[in-house]
């Protein structure tokens, strides 16, 4: 992209069915809570609001909206927050299928929320350390390597796309 490109914005793609499964399931906990307080002892509601704090800390803080391309940035947006990644930073971009990431990067054990919306956080893996990862299904990875930065796993929406935008 040249100086003059405008900015190209990519949402946080949609999330895949088993995800969507686990995020249905998760987020009935509150209700759970709520009507067996309702039914029974009113200190169950307790743990109703505790998880619904935490679901709002989730959604606000963990789970990114956007990926916007710009000329000399790739911004990550979150309703609360945002990150600049320089594209100076940015060493590579390319498309990783399932296979290919666990060919790359081991086995891992994410750190950060993971099964409401997607996973979300750092991702510890045997061979790569920690990575950077904000996915919201199981295909449509996105892997950006930083140099000497941890490496970020992303699923924008329109991967391919978003590789050519960002290359």
């Amino acid at each position: 992209m040249d100086a003059a490109a405008p900015s190209m914005r990519f949402g946080l793609a949609p999330m895949c069915r088993l995800i969507r499964v686990m995020t249905i399931v998760i987020a009935a906990l509150p209700a759970v809570f709520l009507i067996a307080g309702a039914l029974g002892p009113r200190i169950l509601w307790s743990p109703a609001l505790v998880i619904i704090i935490v679901y709002a800390w989730v959604w606000t803080r963990f789970r990114p909206t956007a990926f916007v391309v710009r000329s000399h940035a790739l911004d990550v947006i979150w309703p609360l927050r945002a990150t600049e990644i320089s594209r100076d930073q940015i060493t590579a971009v390319r498309l990783v299928d399932r296979q290919e990431l666990r060919q790359q990067v081991g086995w891992g054990m994410r750190v950060g929320a993971g099964g409401l919306w997607g996973g979300f956080g750092w991702l510890w893996t045997s061979r790569r350390g920690i990575v950077q990862m904000y996915v919201s299904r199981l295909d449509g990875f996105v892997w950006i390597e930083r140099g000497a930065e941890r490496p970020w796993l992303i699923t924008p929406e329109r991967p391919e796309a978003f590789v050519r935008a960002l290359t």
